[in-house]
């Protein structure tokens, strides 16, 4: 059994998400909260709030046991880019691209 939550949308690059991603990926879940806690990255606080997001929804839809929880799969997709302007010298103009995250985080109770 597993538990799945989603965070779409998320206005950051996919890149900054991925380092943190990479922190927790197979780490229980009270030691990812707190790597998530004092870990000075942007993405950490969408990053926790998904986390309590599937940890809750690990209880409530599924019966799992909250202490018994490891973040099993977690990846991000890249999702829509919103495309700016930036006006430059000599009347040219430069593109912004303000890229966005679509994030996947999944949990599973241990065996043993």
């Amino acid at each position: 059994m597993e538990a799945v939550a989603y965070l779409k949308y998320a206005r950051i690059s996919p890149r900054k998400v991925s380092i943190v991603l990479d922190l927790i990926r197979n780490k229980p879940v009270d030691m990812a909260a707190a790597i998530l806690r004092h870990t000075s990255k942007a993405a950490c606080e969408d990053l926790s709030k998904l986390l309590k997001s599937a940890v809750a929804n690990a209880e409530n839809n599924h019966n799992m046991d909250k202490n018994r929880l490891y973040v099993s799969k977690c990846f991000v997709c890249p999702g829509p880019i919103l495309k700016r302007i930036r006006p430059k010298d000599h009347g040219r103009a430069h593109r912004i691209e303000k890229r966005t995250s679509h994030v996947t985080l999944v949990l599973k109770e241990k065996n043993s």
